[in-house]
């Protein structure tokens, strides 16, 4: 019998080449999936929903089931796996994208295991907002639905994106992201804009210098955890993201305070990440390690 989950996240698997004036490597495990599957595993029974080509390393796989990950949900298609290349400045937070392969991802359409329907908590991670409809429509037990999404789907599925959003709980956006998506400027004219397209919360994030969250009348703003060995910071905000829903399902309800812990515990989850290439820091993570950041950044907040 396949195993339950409390949490699952659909986006894509690929295979990434990143390079900083430092170091440059090759043919890592790369996508929006695995940081934030890795992330949330951290808490939760998660699940991951994608597609790999036939090239994809076994070795990737038993890397995801040693963190706990649920791999019910991977598609296998005959083809090549999505790969990406980018190369970042040296500020490390610009980057140029090299090159883009959508391979096997270019034709996916999700489709939920049995044992994912009943998930309470979903992650609509960043695919086209039809096909986020179209997975969210086989969620029949979802209790509460985040979405992320991308300049690229505000510009060119503004529709389709207001439909799905209308159906979820909480948007997350970067702050570039909000004000194309409202045309507005001010980040609280952004958040009121966006609550009235549905969504309860809006997490607003701003990199480096953390997230602001809307939830109608009430904001709250985490800072960022600041790093001192940056390695590479893609799937930064996966990672966020994951860890994030992680913590709510692994509460099994979503209010005030759970949602402020969730912050916390996801600012401080995606510090770590950064510190590594691909998912290693998450292989290695420990609870208490991540218990005593959160403590450290929460002393930072308080007055």
């Amino acid at each position: 019998m396949k195993r339950k989950i409390d949490l699952w996240i659909v986006g894509s698997v690929g295979i990434d080449d990143i390079k900083t004036t430092k170091t440059s490597r090759k043919n890592l495990l790369g996508g929006s999936v695995p940081y934030a599957v890795a992330a949330a595993s951290l808490y939760a029974k998660t699940g991951a929903v994608a597609v790999v080509g036939s090239d994809f390393p076994k070795a990737f796989d038993r890397r995801l089931n040693r963190l706990g990950v649920n791999l019910d949900g991977i598609q296998r298609a005959e083809g090549k796996t999505f790969r990406w290349a980018c190369e970042y400045d040296a500020n490390m937070i610009e980057r140029t994208t090299l090159s883009t392969e959508l391979g096997v991802f270019a034709d996916f359409k999700p489709e939920l295991p049995d044992n994912y329907r009943n998930a309470p908590f979903v992650m609509l991670g960043n695919i086209q907002p039809e096909l986020q409809s179209y997975v969210l429509d086989q969620a029949s037990g979802a209790k509460f639905v985040a979405l992320d999404t991308m300049n690229l789907w505000i510009e060119t599925a503004l529709p389709a994106l207001k439909k799905v959003m209308s159906r979820v709980d909480l948007l997350s956006v970067n702050d570039g992201e909000a004000r194309l998506l409202t045309g507005k400027w001010n980040l609280l004219d952004c958040a009121k804009a966006i609550h009235k397209f549905g969504p309860k919360h809006v997490l607003i994030k701003k990199g480096e210098h953390g997230a602001l969250l809307f939830s109608q009348d009430e904001i709250f703003i985490v800072p960022a955890f600041p790093v001192k060995k940056l390695v590479d910071p893609t799937g930064a905000g996966d990672s966020y993201a994951g860890a994030m829903m992680g913590y709510l399902a692994k509460q099994g309800r979503v209010d005030r305070k759970t949602l402020r812990h969730a912050l916390v515990n996801a600012a401080v989850v995606a510090s770590f990440g950064v510190e590594g290439f691909s998912i290693e820091c998450f292989e290695k993570l420990t609870a208490a390690a991540v218990k005593s950041r959160a403590k450290e950044l929460t002393g930072m907040m308080t007055v």
